[in-house]
């Protein structure tokens, strides 16, 4: 069942269009009688197509056009007029509009119409989804033992409507996880709605995750729906989790409670309903002994944990990824695909990846495919920050002296310990037989080992 506003100032006309509407064709309506109330309404409720008369009193339909080509979100738009004149179409559809119908048409006509731009409407949203997907730099590539068990957790974790909390530092794809979470889950027909934390200024957070009415503070001149509400039927990604202030961390902590929310501003109890995932590459324990994080909070997102392993600990996948990489940047520059040699490959692995991972291989290939028009691009073209040394078996390095080569043996075979139990200091000293926490702290520091 879709959703159509009817924009239209004669109130007995509007008022047929949505009963024949909701009579013949099983749709939802709602009605504004001119482009301010439009506004209004697209701005509060979900709106799957609109209705809208060109010829209104103030302003016409095309402003309202014009307003969603700024605003957004897209939806598609039927214009119609009752002064046949074909040039007002024209204009409007190179405004935005899907199409145009005079006031004459029968009302099977205005039907077909609109199933027509819903058809079309929800081809596009799913070819740019696979166009997403195509450019995304994958880190949910590769066959290596993390990267199978990361696919079984995904798909154990799916079909469960709880809470899942996604770890792992920054570039290893957790919002990828987010969203095969998302596709292979029982919401995958409803959107998915990421919100990243970090980059929303503190003051607008709230607005952005609860949404709010109009004049609830400078600025606020029409009513606009939070996320939880937009994502509502569907998944909802709150990335960067560990960057939200206190005063939203209580509200976030009230509406998972309660499955309601409440506009900034407002003070009506909306019902939502979205699954909720968060991400982080901070450690919320440390963040909650510090005062940082709100511990009730941390309880309630954290009901099911994924980890999403770096890229060090799954060097095995680096061929498919790099492989994965080229193929997606030969796309986008418009030219044929190009390999790379054995030689550049086991260079690029000898690296430990720690700023951003795959993201940051992505770069890195990309750098690579610029610096060379070789078919095959080989270890020269590796730049020089990460072409300092050769790796052999696992991405330990066969080059360099020896106390270089048993310094990158002993930070594996300790960082392995500690990702097994899961940096519990206490518990890997045990594990490797040192004599106390102490101990294995010590060897930690020297070696430059954290937890990121």
């Amino acid at each position: 069942m879709s959703r159509i506003l009817i924009v239209e100032d004669v109130a007995a006309m509007r008022e047929q269009y949505a009963y024949d509407l909701r009579r013949l064709g099983d749709h939802t309506t709602l009605e504004a009688a001119s482009v301010a109330e439009a506004i209004d309404v697209l701005a509060s409720h979900p709106v799957d197509c609109v209705i809208l008369d060109l010829e209104m009193p103030g302003a016409d339909g095309f402003q309202l056009l014009r307003s969603l080509q700024e605003r957004g979100p897209e939806v598609p738009v039927i214009v119609y007029t009752g002064t046949g004149s074909y040039e007002r179409c024209v204009r409007a559809v190179k405004l935005g509009a899907y199409g145009f119908l005079d006031k004459a048409e029968p009302m099977e006509r205005v039907l077909q119409e609109v199933a027509s731009a819903l058809e079309r409407h929800s081809l596009r949203r799913e070819v740019a989804t696979l166009r997403r997907r195509l450019d995304t730099e994958s880190a949910l590539i590769g066959e290596s033992p993390p990267m199978a068990a990361l696919r079984e957790t995904i798909a154990r974790l799916a079909p469960i409507p709880s809470p899942v909390l996604i770890v792992g530092e920054s570039g290893t794809g957790k919002e990828l996880v987010a969203r095969d979470l998302h596709a292979q889950g029982g919401r995958a027909d409803g959107s998915f709605h990421a919100v990243n934390c970090a980059a929303l200024p503190e003051g607008l957070v709230e607005s952005e995750l609860f949404g709010h009415e109009r004049g609830a503070f400078t600025g606020a001149d029409r009513t606009r729906p939070g996320a939880f509400e937009r994502a509502s039927g569907g998944t909802l990604l709150l990335d960067e989790i560990g960057e939200m202030p206190p005063a939203a961390q209580a509200k976030l902590l009230r509406v998972l409670e309660e499955e309601r929310t409440t506009r900034v501003g407002g003070g009506r109890p909306i019902p939502v309903d979205a699954r909720v995932l968060a991400a982080t590459n901070r450690d919320l324990d440390h963040e909650v002994a510090e005062g940082r994080f709100r511990e009730d909070l941390l309880f309630r997102l954290n009901v099911h944990v994924v980890l999403v392993p770096p890229l060090r600990d799954r060097l095995d996948d680096l061929p498919a990824l790099i492989a994965h990489f080229l193929g997606s940047i030969a796309a986008r520059f418009g030219e044929r695909p190009r390999a790379m040699s054995r030689e550049a490959i086991t260079r690029l692995a000898a690296n430990e990846w720690r700023r951003n991972n795959v993201r940051e291989l992505r770069n890195v290939v990309e750098r690579m495919v610029i610096a060379t028009r070789d078919e095959t691009i080989g270890e020269d073209a590796v730049p020089a920050e990460y072409a300092g040394r050769s790796a052999g078996r696992g991405g330990l390095p066969t080059r360099g002296s020896l106390k270089e080569r048993k310094a990158a043996a002993e930070r594996r075979i300790v960082r392995e310990a500690l990702d097994r139990n899961d940096w519990h200091v206490t518990r890997t000293a045990e594990e490797l037989g040192l004599a106390d926490h102490a101990s294995l702290s010590k060897i930690m520091k020297r070696l430059g080992l954290r937890r990121t």
